[in-house]
């Protein structure tokens, strides 16, 4: 399909600042974002001409998921598992969440856990990592798969994401985790090289842990296509790099988009 050797080529976060690779049927290098003190999305440029959908490939009404259980198939599917970061990646407990349930940040900026509203299908986490060895710390990875009821849902859970950066710029993951200085791009399909997603965002900031320290990179990768988002959250350690981090979230969006295609195109 051709789609998939274009999708191989997207999705990176580099170091040094928020850097967004766009996909295209030649690898080609990262180009640099618009100062990342921006959370506004840039719009696409006026020359780009996309299909129907956007991309190279078109959706099956009949394949869109309707109830629960086709949210929980879908996300299911299309979840990246350790085998998907990279060599070396295991599963890391608890490995998959309830999908009836979601993370929600509250008024204090502490992540909390919630069940879904009544726009929201299912919302699937796998936890991975890349255990310690060699002096080097754990590198931890979560997937996420969202499947809204419809694309307005979709749509809005990007927006809200862009503007929580704003309103919480230091965020509580848990009782002994935080993420502090976070910065965020938003980027639609069609600009700063997205040809591969409706919409596409990407955070970056330092996390801190009371067990591994800090500061050490933090990113999140997020996309959608349609009624469905995709996200990988990459947590370094001692001694892991942002070229490490940045090739474990490239290749987990970049095979979750291609399996999400592959669910969502119309029988040939």
């Amino acid at each position: 399909m051709p789609y998939a050797r274009t999708l191989r080529t997207c999705c990176a976060v580099l170091a040094g600042g928020l850097i967004w690779s766009g996909c295209s049927s030649e690898p080609e290098p990262a180009a640099k974002r618009a100062s990342p003190t921006t959370t506004a999305q840039q719009k696409p440029s006026p020359t780009a001409t996309p299909s129907p959908t956007g991309m190279d490939f078109t959706p099956g009404p009949e394949r869109a998921p309707k109830t629960a259980a086709d949210g929980v198939r879908l996300a299911r599917t299309v979840a990246a598992g350790p085998e998907h970061f990279g060599p070396g990646f295991v599963r890391r407990a608890p490995y998959e969440s309830d999908p009836a349930v979601w993370a929600v940040l509250d008024g204090d900026c502490l992540w909390q856990q919630s069940p879904l509203p009544s726009g929201v299908l299912a919302s699937l986490t796998r936890h991975s990592e890349l255990p310690a060895q060699g002096g080097k710390g754990p590198l931890s990875v979560s997937a996420v798969v969202t499947v809204h009821r419809d694309v307005r849902g979709a749509d809005w859970e990007l927006a809200r994401t862009l503007e929580e950066v704003l309103r919480c710029p230091q965020q509580q993951l848990s009782r002994s985790e935080k993420i502090t200085g976070l910065l965020s791009q938003g980027t639609v399909f069609g600009a700063g090289g997205n040809r591969y997603a409706d919409d596409a965002l990407g955070e970056l900031g330092e996390y801190y842990s009371d067990d591994l320290g800090g500061p050490h990179p933090y990113y999140w990768d997020q996309a959608r296509i349609g009624q469905v988002t995709v996200a990988v959250v990459s947590k370094g350690s001692k001694g892991r790099t942002k070229e490490e981090l940045d090739a474990a979230t490239s290749a987990a969006v970049s095979s979750m988009l291609i399996r999400l295609q592959k669910e969502l195109e119309a029988a040939q």
